[in-house]
Parts: structure tokens; C-alpha cells; sequence
């Protein structure tokens, strides 16, 4: 059902409630003081107390159509009758006339207005001697500004609302298209790097294998210098596929387990324990009570606990491995704390296989808006911990913080 152009105004009601019961109580003495308490005056005094009560039942009829319509009419008619026994009711009209604008619709509210100002002007004119035309174009001149000027509020509420709408439309627009940006640019970003090190190295390892080829027979040491070559051309070729395959969305999680199951980060991380061991005691545990990850931060957290464990088992020497997911009420903490030899982070990011898996986690959580930070000191071992907000609303995706935590 079509609603005034007054209804949002919800604090609106409580004044016009206040407003209506003074103004009536106010006529109702105006009115004892200049006439007799008769029959007439109880008449009055009554059709003063049923008006307000009509009134006041307003909000209790407003979502139940027709019911609205049927208490406009009845309280317009209170007030007509009241209005024209005793003038002085008038005044009451401001918030009869502010109540019918939050019920009708523009239309009808106008129609409904004029009439009321008809009634004041004939009301008023009673109680003067000589024809005054103010009493009747004072009060049509109120009404008509009043009601055009509310008229022109909700004309631009409208427009404002529009605006709004347009512009979560767009917003929405462009976060897909941001999406669609990163997807394009990852899927550029692995193109180039498979291109450039699985593609190049399997380009070397054929021409070392053709050229030992060609030499096995006339020149065998050259063709084993050749074929040691191309063995070690593909030993850093499987290097690089690893690494690769790390940037790549982690097995066993996707989008909708990572989104939807509580158990999915847990379990896809006590899956990667099990494949990483390799001799080295690698234990998972969990802190709080699980909940739903948006897949963004589950798939990051995977990555990041593959790439810390690869690393532990290739270089750490350890023989024990934790890795703490810890759930807070606003956010999820992951550590992986190793009792291997340690190193030094400032070396290890400048050169060796070892600094490359840690760029791997600090440009993964870049990605997200984030930072990553990696404590290992010589013979205590090595702690990389990685914090994620978590976000309650939606789909949205998540603001993200990567940082230290002992």
C-alpha cells in the first residue's frame, strides 16, 4: 500500500501525539472560560475527549489496510464536527492535517487538507462580526506552503534514495571488476612465470638432450657432461614448478567449503601436516571454536602453512613441528613454530630457496592488504605467524592484517 509522504518520519508521531493532547486540553479550557457548562459544553467536552482517543489509535491501525484510510476518515469527521460547534477546536488542525499527510498519499492528502482549511476559514468567520478575507486566505495560504514545501522534501528524499541506490550499484560494479582485475592479473602472473622457468628450463633440458645425443657415440664424455647438465637443469625446473604450484588455490579447500564449513580450514590444514611430514613430527592444533572463513583468508592460510612447512622439512633440520590455528572473536591467528636450526631472515629473503618461499607468504599477504613477518634466530628455531580479521557481514571480502604473534 502507498504511504504518506510523511511516513518515514517516525519521530514525527510522538510529536504529534504531545502536540494534539495540549492543543485540545487548551481549547477545551479556552472554551469553559467563554460559555457554560450545559448540554453544549459536555458535547463539546466530549467530542474533545473521543477526538484525542481516536487519534492515539493511530499506530495501531497503520499497517493493517483499509484500517488507515478508515481512521482518517473518522478523526476528519471528529474534527469537522468539533470544529464547527466550537472555533476555537481550529487549531487542532495542524496535527490532524500533519497525520493525514503520514497516512494518504499525496493526492488524496491534499484533498483531505483543503477540506480541513474550508472548515477553519467557515469555522472562523462565525465568530467575526465583519467579513475578514484573511480568515480565508491566511489559512488556505499556510496549507498550501506546508504542503507543497513537504512535497518538495519528499521529491528529494526520492532523489537522494536514487542517488543511494546508483551508487551501491556501482560500488558493487566495481568490486567485481576489481575481482575480475586480480583474477586476469594472477593468471598473467603465472603465465610469465611459467614461461619463464618451467618454459625456458624444458627448452634447455631438449637441447642438452640432443646435444648428448649427438655425442654419445663420436664424444661419451661430453654427451654425460651434457646429460648432467640437463639434470640439473631439471632439478631447478622442479624447483620452480613447486613454487608455482604453492601460488596455485590449495587442494582439498575451495570456495565453498572454505566459506561455508567450519571444519574445512582444519581439516585441509591436518592434510597438508600429513603429506608434509617427511620424517619431521608435525602436529596441528586448534584453538577456540571454529568458524566459517571467507575463502580469500582460508585459501591464504593454506598457502602460508604449505609454503612455512615445505620450508621446515627442505632447510630447518627440525625434528618437531606446531601449527597453531587459533580462533578469536574478530579474528583467525595461524603459527607454525619449528625446533630447527633457524637463520637469518634479512639473508634467507635476499638469496636461497629458503627466501623465496618467505617472499612467497609476505607477497601473498600483500596481495591482500596485508603484511608478513618471520621471527628465527640461530639455533632456536623459526616462528611465521599470519593474523586475518574476520568479517561478519556478507560476502564481502575482508580487510586483512598479516603480523607477528608470539
Amino acid at each position: 500500500m502507498e504511504e504518506g509522504i510523511l511516513a518515514p518520519v517516525a519521530r514525527l508521531d510522538r510529536w504529534l501525539d504531545a502536540v494534539l493532547l495540549v492543543l485540545l486540553l487548551t481549547c477545551s479550557v479556552r472554551y469553559l472560560l467563554r460559555h457554560d457548562l450545559d448540554t453544549a459544553g459536555l458535547l463539546v467536552l466530549t467530542g474533545a475527549v473521543v477526538l484525542g482517543a481516536a487519534y492515539l489509535t493511530r499506530r495501531l491501525v497503520a499497517d493493517r489496510p483499509p484500517w488507515p484510510v478508515v481512521w482518517v476518515a473518522v478523526v476528519v469527521v471528529l474534527w469537522v464536527a468539533l470544529t464547527l460547534v466550537a472555533p476555537s477546536f481550529a487549531w487542532t488542525a495542524v496535527p490532524v492535517a500533519f497525520a493525514v499527510l503520514q497516512v494518504l498519499p499525496f493526492p488524496y492528502a491534499v484533498s483531505v487538507v483543503v477540506v480541513m482549511t474550508a472548515v477553519v476559514s467557515v469555522a472562523w468567520s462565525r465568530i467575526t462580526a465583519d467579513l475578514d478575507p484573511t480568515v480565508f486566505v491566511g489559512p488556505v495560504g499556510i496549507a498550501l506552503v506546508t504542503v507543497l514545501s513537504y512535497r518538495a522534501l519528499e521529491r528529494e528524499a526520492r532523489t537522494r534514495q536514487t542517488l543511494l541506490e546508483e551508487l551501491t550499484d556501482a560500488q558493487a560494479d566495481l568490486a567485481a571488476a576489481q575481482r575480475r582485475s586480480g583474477a586476469l592479473a594472477e593468471r598473467t602472473r603465472l603465465s610469465r612465470e611459467i614461461h619463464d622457468s618451467v618454459g625456458q628450463g624444458l627448452s634447455s633440458i631438449n637441447l642438452l638432450l640432443n646435444a648428448a645425443e649427438q655425442d654419445w657415440e663420436s664424444r661419451p664424455a661430453s654427451a654425460r657432461e651434457h646429460v648432467a647438465a640437463a639434470g640439473v637443469t631439471a632439478r631447478e625446473g622442479l624447483d620452480e614448478v613447486r613454487r608455482v604450484v604453492r601460488d596455485l588455490a590449495p587442494a582439498g579447500l575451495d570456495d565453498a567449503a572454505g566459506g561455508a564449513s567450519p571444519e574445512a580450514l582444519p581439516e585441509a590444514l591436518r592434510r597438508i601436516a600429513e603429506r608434509s611430514a617427511h620424517d619431521v613430527d608435525v602436529r596441528v592444533r586448534v584453538h577456540g571454536d571454529p568458524v566459517a572463513v571467507p575463502s580469500t583468508v582460508a585459501g591464504a592460510l593454506v598457502r602460508s602453512t604449505r609454503g612455512a612447512l615445505a620450508n621446515v622439512v627442505e632447510h630447518s633440520g627440525a625434528s618437531r613441528v606446531v601449527v597453531s590455528l587459533t580462533y578469536h572473536p574478530d579474528e583467525v591467528l595461524l603459527d607454525v613454530r619449528d625446533d630447527g636450526r633457524g637463520f637469518d631472515p634479512a639473508r634467507a629473503a635476499a638469496d636461497g630457496d629458503r627466501g623465496r618461499g618467505l617472499d612467497g607468504i609476505r607477497h601473498r599477504a600483500a596481495d591482500l592488504g596485508g603484511r608478513a613477518d618471520v621471527e628465527s634466530r640461530a639455533g632456536e628455531g623459526t616462528t611465521v605467524s599470519v593474523r586475518f580479521p574476520l568479517v561478519a557481514a556478507g560476502d564481502r571480502q575482508p580487510a586483512t592484517d598479516v603480523r607477528r604473534h608470539d
